[in-house]
């Protein structure tokens, strides 16, 4: 099989890009060509001849679209064209489709290979929440996916990556709690780690593993992940749901992928639109204004919803509660007024103030999102004080559509 397929301009004289060619087929096999635009030394006349200005024929309707038609696996995607036609941002959204298509992109001084991702023993639904950076409410989504189908009688698993997790896969069961990660910590382990905070507020068991690193592409240096999916089909799973780490990608191969979109540079940028092109549901935060989305779907071939987190006690409050709030980003809380609110969870050297204050107030109930230091620094600090501590749970809701139906409807069709 040729393995290469190259991308070239009308900026190059034709007769200089038949050399390059002519020299790639030789030594690799080419498979076709793609024009990408540009008439400064190519005119429409050379284009219908193209056999003959450039020795085989070549694909002039948009890069993409040929690429598509010219994909296979273990191609490689040879980029002979450049700016203006192809400046650095375009070329990556090319690089990104072609590791999309399971094709490498070589331009000169880059290599970028597709991210490898190990099969799953486990024949239920495989589903996936990623996203395109950190604090974009994977955690809260991965868990309110396994809650639904918890409620329908199904038995989901959640397999959990993150940069604090453990160095082998470690099982966490359903009803994990305070005590249970005050303990963790003891250990000198991490005691806020997504797997856990999956356990606690999402009730279902949860497998918590690592990862180090993270590649353009979502791709990490290092991880546990496969073996962590061996983990969670022995417990006999309905549903196995991977859940990202930052803008890292579970390296397992899924059946359906969410992903959420936080901000709209790193959606779009480099090759932020590699996970677009991965998702069969985006889901765009609610403060991304319409051209942002417009954006989003040229890289987007599901559906989109705007969705917003909305964060609540996972128990009830007592009445009169003199309430701490920790959380890792200020934002709206309906219906609370709590005595101290801070947001440093995830920033330790302002966070002891924010203590100290809660402190001051006699604040008996600390609601702390389960992130960062919330076990060992917060919840510590509160037993101290003789507090009690309650978790945040992050419900996502859909603002254009319900949000239930369609994740329900992605496990069903997986």
């Amino acid at each position: 099989m040729s393995s290469t397929v190259a991308l070239i301009d009308g900026e190059h004289h034709p007769s200089v890009v038949r050399g390059a060619l002519d020299a790639l087929d030789r030594e690799r096999g080419l498979a076709g060509v793609v024009f990408c635009g540009g008439e400064e030394k190519t005119g429409a006349a050379v284009l219908e001849a193209a056999a003959e200005h450039y020795g085989r024929p070549i694909e002039t309707g948009g890069p993409e679209a040929a690429l598509r038609s010219l994909a296979a696996p273990g191609r490689a995607v040879v980029d002979l064209a450049d700016e203006p036609v192809l400046p650095p941002a375009r070329k990556l959204e090319l690089a990104a489709l072609a590791l999309h298509l399971e094709m490498s992109y070589e331009s000169p001084g880059l290599v970028l290979q597709p991210p490898p991702y190990a099969p799953v023993a486990f024949d239920g639904p495989k589903l996936a929440v990623i996203a395109t950076g950190k604090r974009t409410g994977k955690t809260a989504v991965a868990g309110h996916w396994a809650r639904l189908l918890l409620d329908r009688g199904a038995r989901p698993v959640i397999v959990s990556m993150g940069r604090g997790g453990p160095p082998e896969p470690q099982l966490a069961r359903a009803g994990t709690g305070l005590d249970d990660l005050v303990s963790i910590v003891e250990a000198g382990r991490h005691g806020a780690s997504d797997y856990l905070e999956d356990a606690v507020l999402a009730g279902v068991d949860a497998v918590g593993c690592r990862r180090v690193g993270g590649g353009l592409a979502g791709e990490p240096y290092d991880s546990n992940v496969a073996e962590g999916a061996e983990l969670a089909a022995q417990q006999d799973p309905g549903t196995i749901v991977f859940e990202g780490s930052g803008s890292c990608i579970p390296p397992v191969i899924v059946d359906r992928t969410v992903c959420i979109v936080g901000a709209m540079q790193a959606a779009v940028r480099e090759l932020g639109a590699y996970r677009l092109m991965r998702s069969d549901l985006v889901l765009a935060a609610d403060w991304l204004d319409d051209g942002g989305l417009r954006e989003i779907e040229r890289f987007v071939t599901g559906p989109i919803m705007r969705f917003t987190l909305r964060p609540e006690p996972a128990e009830s409050l007592p009445d009169g509660a003199r309430v701490a709030l920790f959380t890792t980003a200020a934002g709206p809380w309906e219906g609370l007024d709590p005595l101290v609110a801070s947001a440093n969870l995830a920033r330790r050297s302002s966070l002891e103030a924010d203590l100290g204050r809660a402190r001051n107030e006699n604040c008996d109930v600390y609601l702390t999102e389960l992130k960062a230091a919330a076990i060992d620094t917060v919840a510590m600090h509160a037993r101290r004080e003789g507090a009690r501590v309650v978790f945040v749970r992050n419900r996502p809701v859909g603002l254009d559509t319900d949000l239930d139906t369609e994740l329900l409807s992605l496990h069903d069709d997986a």
